[in-house]
């Protein structure tokens, strides 16, 4: 099962991006994560089309799998 880290901020905007971490470190430990994302607002890392990252808005691990169906062919 392949899984993700999603990171979500607040724009200067008021809107919302999100960047995607592959194959994060498991366990996820919420204040290295929230630190991180800090770090990126604070050193200006990104813009987004709705302006600089302003704020932290959540983050989330996403996780999916592949299943091949068996046609027989």
């Amino acid at each position: 099962m392949n899984k993700t880290l999603e990171l979500i901020f607040i724009t200067a905007e008021g809107g919302s991006a999100s960047l995607t971490v592959d194959s994060p470190v498991e366990p996820v430990v919420p204040s290295a994560v929230q630190a991180a994302m800090q770090t990126v607002i604070d050193e200006n890392m990104f813009l987004s089309p709705s302006g600089a990252l302003t704020g932290v808005k959540s983050a989330r691990v996403v996780s999916r799998g592949v299943e091949a169906v068996d046609l027989e062919v």
